[in-house]
């Protein structure tokens, strides 16, 4: 089971072929995971980077578990206690850490595109944990895979991506994503949250939440990137949750079990309320576990094969 990437920068081209082999592989590492002893020897001797310079939890954590649970050495990188505080360049840095001999680099960056470039200056497998608004390939994988699970399939399911598009890396990688394996996608939020041309993607658009709610199978609800913002385009943080927040109210207009997803932190009472987020049409805690094991799937699919 061999995948036609050699890096995982970003879902967009990414053939249907290749997220099959990685959804087949997670579950397998799911079945691990679910083992009183939840290590294998799988990535034993590899030795992976994580550059993480943007704050983060649930990924971080995340690829620090996958990579433990496969039994490789792994190194953590935080880049405001690194040589870059005191001038030093992105490449020279790389470099150097390259020099140590590695064979993969999780990161994370706020430059789009930056993940690209690494892989241009290092001969190791790059995995891509966010740049900055482009992409974050590995959650849309996790997310695929939460909603693989909840339903067999995606041809013909109906996907709907709510909120802060305009920055979010979460949506683009889901709409490639989703878009190769056969579901339909929406995007739906104020229109300064609308990237322009996003239509050409093949997505539809709409400003009116009870149009999205009513129409999908699925929802992706996004936080509000506040950090990405020069300046605030929506009124206040009140309005918003009364117009997109996702909402008791809201959802029984509709009369129709939503499946709820969030890829996380979560902005309880913002975007989504806490009833919501913890109902039993919930599967945010699944995508937390699948995070684990799609991250596994992903470091053994690209990295266990390296000689």
């Amino acid at each position: 089971m061999n995948l036609s990437i050699k890096h995982l920068i970003g879902l967009e081209g990414v053939p249907r072929e290749d997220l099959d082999i990685i959804f087949d592989t997670s579950f397998s590492f799911r079945e691990v995971l679910e083992r009183p002893v939840k290590k294998v020897p799988t990535l034993k001797g590899k030795t992976i980077v994580n550059l993480f310079f943007e704050n983060s939890t649930r990924t971080k954590m995340s690829f620090d578990l996958a990579e433990k649970r496969l039994s490789a050495d792994s190194i953590s990188f935080a880049a405001s206690s690194s040589s870059l505080s005191k001038g030093e360049t992105f490449k020279d840095t790389i470099k150097n850490i390259h020099a140590m001999k590695i064979d993969a680099v999780v990161m994370r960056h706020p430059t789009p595109g930056s993940a690209k470039l690494l892989s241009q200056f290092v001969d190791a497998v790059i995995i891509n944990a966010g740049d900055g608004t482009h992409e974050h390939p590995t959650q849309a994988i996790l997310d695929m895979m939460s909603i693989k699970e909840k339903f067999g399939d995606f041809k013909g399911l109906k996907v709907s991506i709510i909120g802060d598009i305009l920055h979010s890396r979460v949506a683009l990688s889901n709409i490639y994503g989703l878009k190769t394996m056969g579901a339909e996608l929406m995007v739906c939020g104020p229109p300064t949250f609308m990237p322009k041309g996003i239509e050409h993607l093949g997505v539809r658009v709409t400003h009116n939440i009870m149009e999205a709610l009513e129409w999908s199978d699925v929802i992706n609800v996004l936080r509000i990137q506040m950090e990405r913002q020069g300046k605030s385009l929506i009124p206040s943080l009140k309005e918003y949750r009364e117009v997109f927040g996702i909402t008791r109210e809201k959802l029984e207009k509709i009369h129709k079990n939503l499946t709820i997803m969030h890829p996380g932190p979560i902005n309880r009472g913002v975007e989504i309320d806490s009833e919501i987020a913890d109902s039993e049409h919930s599967i945010i805690l699944h995508q937390v576990l699948n995070g684990v094991a799609s991250r596994m799937a992903i470091l053994y699919l690209l990295v266990g094969g390296l000689k």
